[in-house]
Order: C-alpha cells, then sequence, then structure tokens
C-alpha cells in the first residue's frame, strides 16, 4: 500500500501518523517518497523504522532530514546503511551524530565517507571509535582532521 502513495501523499501525512506506519510499509516507500518526507516526518520515524530503510532508501534522505535524526535513530542504522551514506550526508552529521555511532558503525565508513566527516566531528569521536578504524581508513583522514585529533588529546 505504501508504495503507491504519491509523493504528494506522503508529504501530507501527519507526523503524528509516519509512527503508525510499520516497518514494511516504510520499507516499501520508494526512494521518491523518501525524498518527499518533510525533515518533521524523518524526525518523527522510529528507531525500528530507520533500522528497516533500504540503503537506497538511506542514500535517498535530504541531508536536513538526516540531520534531524536522533542519535538513537542514528545508532539503528546497520552497517550498510551508514556505509551507503553520500559525502553530503555525511558532513550534514551532527556532532553528537557522529558521536552516537557504534564501533562497528565508525568502523564501516568508507574511504570516501572518512574525509568528509567535520573536523570537529572527529574530535567528538571517543577513543574506542578512533581504535575501531582501519589503517585504510585512517591514512584518508585529512591533516585538519589528524590535527583536531591531536589537538583533543
Amino acid at each position: 500500500q505504501a508504495a503507491a502513495l504519491t509523493t504528494t501523499q506522503v508529504a501530507a501525512i501527519e507526523t503524528a501518523d509516519i509512527k503508525a506506519l510499520s516497518t514494511a510499509a516504510v520499507r516499501g516507500l520508494g526512494t521518491d517518497a523518501i525524498v518527499a518526507l518533510t525533515t518533521e516526518q524523518a524526525a518523527a520515524l522510529s528507531t525500528a523504522q530507520v533500522a528497516a530503510l533500504s540503503t537506497a532508501q538511506v542514500a535517498a534522505l535530504e541531508t536536513a532530514d538526516l540531520a534531524a535524526l536522533g542519535t538513537a535513530q542514528i545508532r539503528a542504522m546497520s552497517t550498510a546503511q551508514i556505509q551507503s551514506l553520500t559525502t553530503s550526508q555525511v558532513v550534514a552529521l551532527e556532532t553528537a551524530q557522529v558521536a552516537a555511532l557504534s564501533t562497528a558503525q565508525a568502523a564501516a565508513l568508507t574511504t570516501v565517507q572518512v574525509p568528509s566527516v567535520e573536523t570537529a566531528d572527529v574530535v567528538a569521536l571517543t577513543s574506542a571509535q578512533l581504535a575501531a578504524l582501519s589503517s585504510t581508513q585512517t591514512a584518508v583522514l585529512t591533516t585538519a582532521q589528524v590535527a583536531a585529533i591531536e589537538s583533543a588529546d
């Protein structure tokens, strides 16, 4: 049923009603419907609904919508979902969201994503998150990111 919704219909769903959608209904939404979500609707998604999103749906989230997700919603994402984030989405992540990444999620960041993590967000990474990064990931850290880590010590 949800797959048949138009983008106009999706945008018209009351924010409170978003939580009533089953995870199957959310997963059935097309990427165009995900783009049509308002920031308030995206923020209202439950952790189970976020976890149910396909990687294509996650990649379709607008940056403002991704930034509006709470830390629990970010932690609910699978490593595959984290890897599907675009560099623009990685830049849009709030510092608290980056700090909330599990070590598995941090380790899942791609070598294309790692340089996109803002320096303020790098500073917020815990020693466990930093230790979870592979040598390939640390090799692509920018000079500014490395300096930010050093200054945080």
